[in-house]
This record gives structure tokens, C-alpha cells and sequence, in this order.
């Protein structure tokens, strides 16, 4: 039976395959050389699947690079048949001489990573509406409280989520990016965000998020899955 896996679970099942564990998800990448080959490679992993692909696999086919995540939307969660998934496609990708990998210590321009936008608010079931609207997101499955994040139905923007605030600052920004990173990446997003002129303004919750602000005050977390569970 398809059984929902903890953090820690999800992320030493896969890791030494090369997918990460991110935000319920687990995410790869494959280097290749055309679109042809992405899209070929993306159907193979669709192969992989068979009648599960629908409910737990989407694609992400570029030029110079394929794009996987893994998640059972039945679950909004990863589940033990996502580890299945992700260990028979990284052997449909060894076996065409190519490697899933997430990106960390190659040539790939970055990790793999997902991006949120959080919005402080006072009151978040007021404003909600209005984020919903404007951007034309919908509830998560599952999520359709007055407080709970807003996602892209067709999955191409940031998941916007809310904070709610005791009192207004408006001294600092109200919203900012939260970059979920692979565990084995966010030190040196860190350390790179620093030399480029940022500062560390909090790491009191790492390793679940550190707080960075640009040379003008204005923050953006790195999060990554540990540090949630207990």
C-alpha cells in the first residue's frame, strides 16, 4: 500500500540517486543536448510510470536540460510509490548513458530548487482574495482555508503563502522569496548571497530557513526540509 514518507524518509530514500527532497517533492535534473532529446528522455520517464505518471510525475523539458518532480497528488505528499518512481527513472537515465543529478558541484546553472513568495499580513483572510484574484491562483487541494497558500493551477508560478504579523513594519518589506534548496546546497547559496553583498540577518531556525537581506534591508529566506519535523 502507497504510504506517505517524513522528510528524512523521502530524502535518504532518493538522495544517493540524485533527486532531492523539496517542499513534498522530489526533484532531478538530466543534462542533454536538444529539446528532441529532453522531450524523448521525458517520455521514457512517462514510460516508467505507466498509469501513475498522471498522478504523480511532471515534466519540465528545455533545450539543454530535463526537469522532474515526483509528488503523489493524491497525498500532496511524497509517498513510497514516488521512491519507486524516481529510482526506476534514474535507471532509465543511466542506461541512455545520461545521470539525474541535482545540480549540485556540476555545470548545471544552478540547483535544483522550488521558489515561494510570502506576503506578512495583519489580516491574511482579507487579503487573500485579492492575491487570488490578481494573479489567478487557486487553493491547494486539500488547502482551501481563509489562511492557507495560494498555488498556479497550471504550475508555472511560485505557491504564494501568508505570515501573519501582530503589527505592521513598515520598516522592512512584506514580502519576500523563500528558495527551497537541496540540504547539501544551502550552505554555499549562502555563502555566495553573503559575498555578493548580503547580509545574514538570522539563522536562529537552520537548518529549516536562514533570513538574508540585500545591502538595502530587503530579505529573502533559504529554506531547505530539515530542521521541520519534532
Amino acid at each position: 500500500m502507497e504510504q506517505v514518507l517524513s522528510r528524512q524518509e523521502a530524502s535518504e530514500a532518493v538522495e544517493d540517486s540524485g533527486w532531492r527532497f523539496l517542499l513534498g517533492t522530489l526533484r532531478t535534473s538530466v543534462s542533454v543536448e536538444s529539446l528532441v532529446g529532453a522531450i524523448g528522455l521525458a517520455a521514457d520517464a512517462v514510460a516508467v510510470c505507466g498509469g501513475d505518471a498522471d498522478g504523480h510525475l511532471v515534466v519540465d523539458a528545455r533545450a539543454d536540460r530535463l526537469v522532474l518532480t515526483l509528488q503523489s497528488l493524491k497525498h500532496a505528499a511524497v509517498t513510497t510509490r514516488d521512491v519507486e518512481l524516481a529510482l526506476q527513472i534514474s535507471s532509465t537515465v543511466d542506461r541512455a548513458g545520461l545521470r539525474t543529478e541535482p545540480g549540485i558541484g556540476t555545470t548545471a546553472p544552478r540547483s535544483v530548487q522550488i521558489l515561494e513568495i510570502a506576503i506578512d499580513a495583519l489580516d491574511i483572510a482579507r487579503i487573500r482574495p485579492f492575491w487570488k484574484a490578481v494573479l489567478g491562483y487557486t487553493d491547494e487541494a486539500g488547502a482551501d482555508g481563509p489562511e492557507d497558500p495560494l498555488i498556479d493551477p497550471v504550475g508555472q508560478g511560485p505557491a504564494v503563502w501568508f505570515q501573519q504579523m501582530n503589527e505592521a513594519r513598515p520598516q522592512r518589506n512584506r514580502i519576500h522569496f523563500d528558495v527551497c534548496v537541496p540540504h547539501d546546497e544551502a550552505s554555499r547559496r549562502i555563502e555566495t548571497a553573503l559575498a555578493a553583498g548580503g547580509r545574514l540577518v538570522s539563522a536562529t531556525r537552520a537548518p529549516a530557513f536562514w533570513v538574508l537581506a540585500d545591502p538595502e534591508g530587503n530579505e529573502a529566506c533559504v529554506t531547505t526540509w530539515q530542521g521541520r519535523d519534532g
